[in-house]
């Protein structure tokens, strides 16, 4: 069904091989920019707060970003915001003193800002792209680009910027987004339906509040917006891998690329066996609970590692959860929102998400310096087993409200 999907869909085709080369672009720029602030500052501090810096102002932006996206043309708004993030990634290139770091700090602000709207239109848009019995193969296999890209580009990323130095990897970014821009110029489906009358954009706040009321009014929309934001105030977690490779493990550099290679892996297996045991919408979306419960009891599971095996183990087995509980999440969004709002709900959704992983990083990041990253690992993780508990008994009823 997917080798199908890819070969008959060309649209679809397009878009996912621009989204592999673009993530992967994305890797390469994370780990060029790490080496830079740690070479010029020597700072771990700084280095977070470029971690910060890709994250942060999408939630800052989301809202407007969502406005947007369901205001203009969603095809020529990407092409547009991967232009501008071309721009951005030559912008680390300046940076060659501690007096010019800013213009890599800047470079990644604008990265993010794109983001903010690109991702929202982009998943708005995949329901018009593909018919609706493509729609779960697609998400799936759109949601198993991120994984790939994390255990392949990041290592590619690590070598490249090693071998070449760091401009080469800032250059090779650049490229990738000037090169989804080209993808996407070929593409020829629309990225919206043709909106009625009544679907008329109202101005910024009124349309926030349209968002919040549809949400509101749709239990199910609701029930699905808060899943990427609920289970990620236990996901800061993550930050640990680096602190786990090196110094609880002592393995080094090559053991924190063995732990993000771990999680890459499994966030790529998780949709696709998902959807291999589960087809009925209403199920696939009851086994969220589960999934982010697989999540934290994975990363309890690193947290009572005594070696670097038994944490990769832990690793994947957490993001199989995490990555099924994102694709679902993300599919049952794209099958529960009408088109005509569909972008503001997704903006919604990545803002819920980032604000929460930024909250929860600086949280576990805290815990750590003071208890140790096994205890504070141990106690973030059990918040996503909280969460998976609440959501379940929330939740459960309601996919029995209907057949599909």
């Amino acid at each position: 069904m997917y080798w199908r999907l890819l070969r008959h869909n060309r649209d679809f085709r397009l878009l996912y091989v621009g989204s592999l080369i673009s993530l992967g672009g994305d890797w390469f720029l994370t780990v060029a920019l790490l080496d830079l602030v740690l070479t010029l500052t020597g700072s771990a501090a700084l280095a977070s707060v470029m971690l910060l810096c890709q994250s942060l102002p999408i939630f800052l932006v989301t809202p407007m970003a969502g406005h947007v996206v369901d205001k203009v043309d969603r095809r020529k708004l990407m092409i547009a915001v991967d232009l501008v993030r071309t721009g951005a990634c030559l912008l680390p290139l300046l940076a060659r003193t501690t007096a010019t770091l800013p213009f890599a700090f800047l470079g990644v602000v604008l990265i993010s800002i794109g983001s903010a709207y690109f991702e929202p239109a982009s998943q708005a848009a995949l329901p018009n792209i593909v018919a609706t019995e493509e729609l779960g193969p697609a998400n799936v296999l759109m949601g198993s680009t991120w994984g790939t890209m994390l255990a392949a580009g990041a290592a590619i990323g690590g070598l490249v910027t090693m071998k070449f130095g760091r401009d080469w990897s800032f250059l090779i970014d650049a490229a990738s987004f000037l090169f989804s821009a080209v993808i996407l110029s070929m593409m020829r489906a629309r990225f919206s339906e043709i909106r009625e009358k009544q679907y008329e954009h109202p101005p910024l706040v009124e349309s926030l509040r349209q968002t919040f009321g549809y949400a509101r009014s749709h239990p199910r929309v609701l029930a699905l917006l808060t899943v990427k934001g609920g289970y990620s105030v236990g996901a800061g977690v993550i930050a640990m891998l680096s602190v786990f490779g090196k110094e609880v493990f002592k393995a080094g550099a090559m053991g924190i690329g063995l732990l993000f290679a771990a999680r890459g892996l499994g966030a790529l297996c998780g949709p696709f066996v998902v959807r291999a045991l589960l087809r009925r919408d209403d199920a696939q979306y009851r086994s969220i609970a589960v999934a982010i419960l697989v999540f934290g009891l994975g990363y309890m599971g690193l947290g009572l590692s005594g070696s670097l095996v038994a944490g990769l183990f832990a690793i994947f087995f957490a993001h199989l959860g995490g990555g099924a509980a994102w694709q679902v999440s993300t599919y049952g969004l794209q099958r529960e929102t009408e088109d005509w709002i569909r972008g503001r709900v997704f903006a919604a959704d990545y803002g819920l998400l980032t604000l929460a992983m930024s909250v929860s990083s600086i949280s576990t990041g805290l815990a750590a310096d003071r208890f140790g990253a096994p205890a504070a690992t141990i106690v973030t993780a059990s918040v996503a087993v909280a969460f998976a508990v609440v959501w379940a008994a929330w939740t459960w009823r309601m996919w029995r409200l209907r057949s599909d």
